[in-house]
């Protein structure tokens, strides 16, 4: 792979390929494998995809060192927000005796962080069986707190065409502590891919692969997650990453395709 196809996540040493794949939409077994095949590294599981949680053991078996296993425990607002139970679960359920990145999912506010999961996600790095802890957040003003404060190793936030605030609110934060930064929705659901209502019927429309390199071309990024539906979508989703960065007309199109979207869409800020 080129450079701009991989990275190491912040300062956790991790070198991942800047591609990421989630199994969200269930893509089948056969393309995780096939993931692994073309160089991404970077898994990440809800804990409850049961097809990525019955293809990672099979390839840990095969070289654990050569993947990253991101995961976590969800917010109490839904639940399941006992770390270290989770943890356990985890750990069980991949067949490892590590978790690469373990995070605390789907903050959307601050009081949904309360001091004592900190502690809690602290403790077990601190015990070794977590490489590097973190959240995941649409909160970007906490996310750039947490950023200066450098508690945590990895923040996954929302960063797209569409959805550009990260940019003022989180990366300006990055620079003391180096935390890795894992970018999700880069489709934002799909609409990046969707031609805006009053748009002229004949006005281009971004594929996948560009709302992926649109991501990557920010420095800031190190992994940028793909949760394709099938072998196809992937591999066309890593076959942009030979192509680099945006160049300067293709990030003007993206910026200016994301407004029309977000515009048209404001209850889904």
């Amino acid at each position: 792979m080129n450079e701009f196809a991989t990275s190491v996540l912040g300062s956790t040493g991790l070198s991942v390929c800047r591609l990421g794949l989630s199994a969200s939409y269930r893509p089948g077994r056969e393309t995780i494998y096939r993931a692994a095949e073309l160089g991404i590294n970077f898994f990440f599981s809800f804990g409850f995809d049961t097809q990525m949680r019955s293809v990672l053991p099979e390839l840990f078996g095969r070289g654990r060192e050569k993947y990253v296993l991101a995961t976590g425990a969800y917010n109490f607002i839904w639940g399941h927000g006992d770390i270290r139970r989770t943890l356990e679960r985890r750990l069980r359920k991949f067949r490892t005796d590590y978790i690469d990145v373990f995070l605390f999912l789907g903050v959307m506010k601050e009081r949904e962080l309360p001091a004592r999961v900190l502690d809690d996600l602290v403790r077990i790095r601190d015990e070794g069986r977590v490489r590097a802890i973190g959240i995941s957040t649409h909160d970007r003003a906490l996310a750039g707190r947490l950023a200066a404060l450098g508690t945590l190793d990895v923040l996954m936030v929302r960063y797209n065409a569409a959805h550009r605030g990260a940019e003022q609110e989180i990366f300006p934060h990055l620079a003391r502590h180096n935390p890795g930064i894992v970018a999700y929705t880069a489709t934002r659901w799909t609409y990046l891919l969707r031609r805006p209502k009053a748009s002229p019927a004949d006005a281009p429309v971004p594929t996948a692969p560009m709302t992926y390199r649109f991501c990557l071309s920010n420095p800031h990024v190190h992994v940028c997650l793909t949760a394709p539906r099938s072998k196809q979508e992937l591999e066309e989703n890593v076959a942009a990453l030979d192509r680099g960065p945006l160049d300067k007309e293709e990030m003007r199109f993206m910026r200016e395709f994301g407004d029309r979207v977000r515009h048209t869409k404001k209850w889904f800020m």
